[in-house]
């Protein structure tokens, strides 16, 4: 057990719902630098920066975390037993308890595991609440850093090294996040910018996409309470993993049941993104920017078909960086519709 930390006296302090910038001018510089952009935002709403309501950092973080719904609502019932054990949809949609981070943080961690967790996993949940519960961090200090004391301060937390740009844009609604470890983001972009500048390149979009949400692939039967919490177990990542090595995509799992979990998830496109994919970026007769220094289309292709794979990356941080420039100080909106892209 973890040593006893007192509950703090001031009330909890949410992320106000409310942006620290022109959503509108943000959609009018992408739209700008290209055009097909203006069909995405037609298609499909950017959740996190238009569906505003208050959050809490430490509860959102935890969701993401926990993620497969089973886990979160057992989780939750450790410090709420009257809840119920396997509540219908329509009663998912009430519950609005959530253990404070002091609870959370003087749990046992073998009481914790009770929830799904694993022994790693718990340790993560157990840490960011620790932090919270003795002011090194807190809802404030999150929102006055920059993006790189952000980073610095979050970087600490145990396991939260690979979801923290997800973190950044989810709860805290940065608007210029650019996840260069997440193969979601990587693949997206491959096939937006090769969309660009080779037309005939041929694409589909998986079933799971098509009217759903973009979640982790699963097999088709439906899993068990025990068996979906065994899957995210064994998911863990290191929070010293090489960020420039990505192999796993961060992508929020379609949750529903709150708010939060809502904003949490990545709406699908449909097959219409083809229509949208092949649109000219500019008005008619002007070309698109070329592709940057070192990056040309048999380089995309051989990528996205996995045989130049770098470290396992479709994209290197630098690549990435090069591709979306211009889409600055708005990377964050652009990289919310890649994850859509992915499959």
């Amino acid at each position: 057990m973890v040593s006893s930390i007192p509950d703090a006296a001031e009330p909890e302090e949410f992320v106000p719902a409310m942006l620290s910038f022109d959503f509108e001018e943000a959609k009018r510089h992408l739209v700008e630098v290209d055009h097909r952009f203006e069909d995405l935002f037609s298609k499909m709403p950017c959740k996190p920066f238009e569906h505003l309501e208050q959050v809490h950092p430490f509860r959102a973080q935890q969701i993401s975390w926990l993620a497969a719904r089973s886990i979160t609502h057992r989780f939750i019932r450790l410090y709420d037993p009257t809840l119920p054990e396997k509540p219908t949809d329509e009663e998912r949609k009430t519950i609005t308890s959530f253990p404070s981070p002091c609870q959370v943080a003087n749990t046992d961690i073998s009481i914790l595991r009770t929830a799904g967790l694993s022994a790693r996993k718990a340790e993560y949940v157990q840490d960011l609440a620790t932090r919270f519960a003795d002011g090194r961090l807190s809802t404030r200090k999150l929102l006055e850093a920059d993006d790189d004391e952000l980073a610095r301060m979050l970087i600490e937390v145990r396991g939260i090294g690979r979801v923290l740009d997800m973190f950044a844009i989810f709860s805290l609604r940065r608007p210029d996040i650019l996840p260069v470890g997440d193969l979601g983001i990587q693949r997206g972009l491959v096939r937006w910018f090769l969309s660009l500048h080779s037309p005939l390149h041929s694409y589909s979009i998986s079933p799971e996409k098509v009217g759903g949400s973009a979640t982790p692939k699963q097999s088709k039967k439906t899993k068990t309470d025990s068996e979906e919490a065994g899957e995210f177990s064994s998911q863990e990542m290191d929070n010293d993993a090489n960020l420039n090595d990505a192999s796993t995509s961060s992508v929020p799992p379609g949750t529903s049941g709150s708010a939060t979990e809502d904003i949490l998830s990545i709406p699908a496109f449909s097959p219409s993104i083809k229509n949208t994919l092949n649109k000219s970026a500019l008005t008619p007769g002007r070309k698109p920017a070329p592709l940057p220094s070192g990056i040309d289309v048999s380089h995309l292709k051989g990528r996205l078909d996995g045989k130049n794979k770098v470290r396992g990356a479709f994209l290197m941080p630098q690549e990435m960086a090069a591709l979306t420039e211009r889409w600055k100080p708005y990377r964050s909106i652009g990289v919310y519709y890649m994850w859509s892209l992915a499959e």
